[in-house]
């Protein structure tokens, strides 16, 4: 009983340090109502540990009496998040209050095989973190498919199929010699945006990005529900119409390319369907174009109302390269909509852009590192600190990185 209590002291310190920090003990006390003496010996045996430090001391009363400020020893432990799509690879690191401290986008090489792309994906991060890499204590990887946090099996990646494979994650975990946790990168970008950005202020919230995939993360009271098998939030593979046409088929950028050439419809890009012709079009062309799109309305409407009906958030964030077609576009879903249900959850757009999925990354690595260092499980919905890691810090530390080289 002792061990049990002392252990939630300990968490509840440095819960409280993580949020407020810097931070007195006596403040640190006051906050958690937790004894002046019992903090102490928490914070001792934390600074023991090399978690914590005293960084000053400061003034706290009239009388000139002083008190030594502590704060987390954050710069030792560093936790990388990376989001691994089709086309691109981001990935974010950052010390153990996730201060940025790189941020990259390189081309995914999708040719390699599974066992190559573990590999390149290996390299590529410790390219990006150069002499820092032996500071790496988690790394958080997001898939474009359904992961089984029980197997660490993943399905359902159409895109990247090497992924699918096991070798694949093995390998990559064994290269980086770091524990790897992977999730869907839909599920990643929901944890992003939930703690630093669209999603921030409501712990029940849904993300739907649309892109070469469509995926859908969702968040029940600050948590990221993931079901027995990876397969929550697999709307795409819902069957519609009368020849049973999968979701995605209709809002996907390969979807819509594929459905414009076998409706005769010249479409260059997904987001040439969204912005107005260039030049005059003849009525054949213009009437295919507009049932596509009709298509797609459709179906993205019925794609809301299935997260809507299905656990209620209070927000919807979209996201991918067809989201930042529909920018400015979304009042006329949300009236759709709210035609359909009466309470519909408020539509929104990502403000971590494509960094999103990176970023959740860097949130799900954290939480591994925090759980390590004693933190309880109940604690990590509000952690880290919502400011911290913002676009503009990602901008700012992409402006300032060098290249990266992979042999």
């Amino acid at each position: 009983m002792v061990p049990e209590i002392r252990e939630l002291n300990r968490s509840a310190v440095l819960t409280e340090l993580i949020n407020q920090r810097p931070a007195t003990r006596k403040q640190i006390a006051e906050a958690t109502g937790i004894s002046a003496a019992t903090v102490t010996r928490a914070i001792d045996q934390l600074i023991l540990d090399g978690i914590v430090c005293e960084v000053s001391e400061v003034v706290v009363e009239n009388r000139g009496r002083r008190a030594i400020l502590l704060d987390l020893v954050s710069e030792n432990t560093l936790v990388i998040g990376i989001d691994l799509g089709a086309s691109n690879t981001r990935m974010i690191a950052s010390d153990l209050l996730a201060r940025p401290l790189i941020a990259v986008e390189i081309p995914t090489p999708c040719h390699f095989g599974s066992a190559e792309l573990a590999l390149w994906l290996a390299e590529t991060a410790k390219a990006a973190m150069g002499g820092r890499w032996d500071a790496v204590a988690s790394v958080s990887l997001g898939l474009p498919g359904a992961v089984n946090q029980a197997d660490r099996s993943v399905s359902n990646a159409p895109n990247l199929k090497q992924v699918e494979d096991p070798a694949f994650l093995a390998v990559c975990e064994l290269a980086m010699g770091r524990p790897v946790n992977a999730d869907n990168d839909a599920n990643l970008a929901l944890l992003g945006e939930l703690r630093f950005g669209a999603a921030r202020h409501t712990p029940y919230a849904a993300m739907l990005s649309l892109g070469a995939g469509l995926g859908v993360g969702i968040a029940i009271d600050g948590a990221i529900l993931r079901g027995r098998h990876g397969l929550v939030g697999e709307f795409g593979q819902i069957p519609v119409g009368p020849l049973n046409e999968r979701l995605e088929s209709f809002t996907t950028g390969p979807g819509l390319l594929a459905r414009a050439i076998d409706s005769g419809v010249e479409l260059s890009s997904p987001a040439e369907l969204f912005s107005e012709p260039d030049g005059e079009m003849d009525t054949s062309s213009m009437r295919g174009r507009e049932a596509l799109r009709a298509d797609f309305d459709r179906a993205l409407v019925t794609v809301l109302t299935a997260i809507a009906v299905s656990s209620e958030p209070e927000t919807i964030v979209l996201g991918g390269g067809i989201a930042k077609s529909l920018i400015g576009k979304l009042e006329l879903y949300q009236a759709r909509l709210e035609q359909t249900i009466r309470i519909a959850p408020t539509l929104t757009t990502v403000e971590l852009g494509d960094f999103s999925g990176a970023a959740g990354g860097v949130v799900a690595a954290l939480h591994a590192v925090y759980l390590s260092l004693g933190v309880e499980a109940s604690s990590l919905s509000s952690l880290p600190k919502a400011h911290v890691l913002t676009a503009q810090s990602i901008a700012d530390i992409r402006n300032a990185d060098a290249p990266i080289h992979v042999r």
